[in-house]
């Protein structure tokens, strides 16, 4: 056991040197412990979950680029759907309250049949951009198996530092962190409930921040 001057007397020489004493307690402990490899095995996942939200990220936004590239090209269609039919509809209004000559009616009815035959083009290209802003919806598969991936990667690391956690801490600390775990496996066994009532049926972080609040941390 380590002994230490009194907080208020201590230098920043004898802080430095305590802090010393400490990191090589606890890299030899560790090492004893075999923590060590669990530790590298942490470190080592850290940039893999990086490398999979950049991934995610990505993704995302190439799929965002192309619903809006999508957008932007059917919009001018419908828009050019919507004022066509707008404009035949008044000018078939305007005929019929006051009918003109047959030269007049032959040209409404000539421009009304173009842009009926432009509707289905119209139509097919939309359709297209439409298909083109479901395939993009492919991505959340990809995406949501990358999460699911990190979050056991996430899970796997505040396991491993937890364990280091519960190994390197003092006796009765340690003692009553296990018989909360222990609780908590008996409350999983139970299933999940929306509204515990059972002291032991905790949710996960609430274990994790009483392992740390009984850990002083």
């Amino acid at each position: 056991m380590i002994d230490h001057p009194p907080a208020a007397s201590i230098t920043p020489q004898e802080l430095i040197q305590r802090i010393v004493q400490m990191a090589r307690l606890l890299h030899v402990s560790l090492q004893e412990l075999g923590l060590n490899k669990a530790i590298e095995q942490a470190a080592q996942a850290i940039p893999d979950a990086r490398e999979r939200l950049d991934y995610v990220a990505a993704m995302t936004e190439q799929a965002a680029e192309r619903v809006l590239n999508a957008l932007e090209r059917a919009q001018p269609r419908q828009t050019m759907l919507i004022e066509g039919a707008r404009d035949l509809e008044a000018r078939w209004q305007s005929w019929l309250a006051a009918p003109q000559q047959s030269d007049e009616a032959r040209r409404l009815v000539e421009e009304t049949r173009r842009y009926i035959g432009a509707v289905p083009d119209h139509t097919r290209a939309t359709q297209s951009e439409l298909q083109e802003i479901l395939m993009t919806q492919d991505f959340q598969d990809l995406t949501g198996q990358t999460l699911k991936k990190m979050i056991e990667v996430t899970r796997e690391i505040e396991q491993q530092l937890l364990k280091v956690l519960i190994d390197s801490a003092p006796a009765t600390a340690e003692q009553r962190t296990l018989q909360r775990l222990a609780g908590s496996e008996r409350a999983d066994r139970k299933g999940p409930q929306i509204k515990p009532t059972d002291g032991e049926a905790v949710t996960d972080q609430a274990q994790v921040d009483a392992l740390l609040a009984q850990l002083g941390l």
